[in-house]
């Protein structure tokens, strides 16, 4: 008994199992993208390869050091301390008095330095964005530029010179029948001096940044602002603030997060020990006690609370910006 067998029509033949057919790996398309935009650009990714070396050489290795806050450092000794003491150090400058006073000065000197020098270049860049005459705006901006790119050294020389006893500052207060003062040499004056001396060297750099936001204002909201009867001080108020608002939050919290890291260089420059009681800040603390005094492991202690704290700053005005504002760093 034989059996015969049809061959099914052309066409309708039941495909393949699914095991038989040849199975390839899925890949990430976000994955491919990376690679095809880094084998096309590679010389622009190149660039970044130096930058990406100096913040790790000499920023996220020397993280590593933060280990001798809490292990006992002798110089010509062990890179990593001696012996672990756990939380001595931290308690050494906590029950310390002049930590504190130098803690309260760096809080002053920096809320200063926030509240007079964040305000100052955009009311510049405002006051600058109305003038209408090319080269009386070309040289405002370029005599309040120059200041920036001159050395802290050379900013603090000029402003010891001015206010030397017998510098132009007490030149012109003697015409007036006015006794010389020490500026440097009075702790009550430093504050003044410093923030001075900021807003001198930093106001028309910060310019630059405000002047590039009112670039991408829409210059038909002004306009409309004109059209619905708004003056000059109400379209810069309703149009001209709120269009520049983002890389206003932005540099606020730049400047917040490193609220406590307050200019080392030029305290160290214009303090002196008679200006220690108003002066003396968290950073110049930490020179002279790691330093001069080689407490390394104390001023190790010291720069990880004040690095705590400007972490936490920068983080709790970042949310903040988010919740009230709607733009954030991240």
């Amino acid at each position: 008994m034989s059996t015969s067998t049809t061959s099914a029509p052309p066409g309708t033949q039941d495909p393949p199992p699914a095991s038989a057919a040849p199975r390839r790996g899925k890949r990430d398309p976000a994955r491919t993208g990376w690679r095809r935009a880094l084998r096309r650009d590679w010389q622009l990714y190149s660039l970044a390869i130096l930058p990406l070396l100096f913040f790790l050489v000499f920023r996220y290795l020397p993280m590593i050091g933060n280990v001798i806050a809490f292990r006992r450092f002798e110089p010509g000794g062990s890179l990593f301390g001696e012996e672990w003491v756990g939380l001595r150090y931290v308690q050494m400058f906590l029950n310390d008095p002049t930590f504190w006073q130098v803690f309260r000065n760096t809080l002053w000197i920096g809320g200063l330095t926030l509240l007079f020098c964040f305000p100052v270049p955009i009311v510049l860049a405002l006051l600058l964005n109305e003038v209408r005459r090319r080269s009386l705006k070309r040289f405002v901006q370029s005599v309040s530029y120059l200041p920036h790119f001159l050395s802290i050294v050379i900013v603090a020389g000029i402003t010891m010179q001015m206010l030397a006893s017998d510098g132009p500052v007490n030149h012109l207060l003697g015409w007036f029948g006015h006794e010389p003062i020490r500026f440097i040499q009075e702790p009550e004056w430093f504050r003044t001096i410093y923030v001075g001396s900021e807003i001198w060297q930093t106001a028309g750099w910060g310019t630059i940044l405000y002047l590039a936001a009112l670039t991408t204002i829409d210059e038909d909201l002004y306009e409309a602002a004109r059209i619905d009867g708004a003056n000059r001080w109400q379209q810069i108020w309703h149009v001209t603030l709120p269009g520049i608002r983002p890389t206003m939050v932005t540099l606020l919290i730049l400047n917040i997060g490193a609220f406590m890291a307050v200019g080392f260089e030029k305290v160290l420059l214009l303090y002196n020990p008679l200006t220690y009681p108003t002066a003396d800040v968290i950073s110049t603390y930490v020179y002279r006690s790691g330093v001069e005094s080689n407490s390394f492991s104390y001023a190790a202690a010291i720069g990880l609370f004040e690095a705590v704290i400007g972490l936490v700053l920068i983080t709790s005005a970042n949310q903040l910006s988010r919740r009230t504002v709607g733009t954030s760093l991240w």
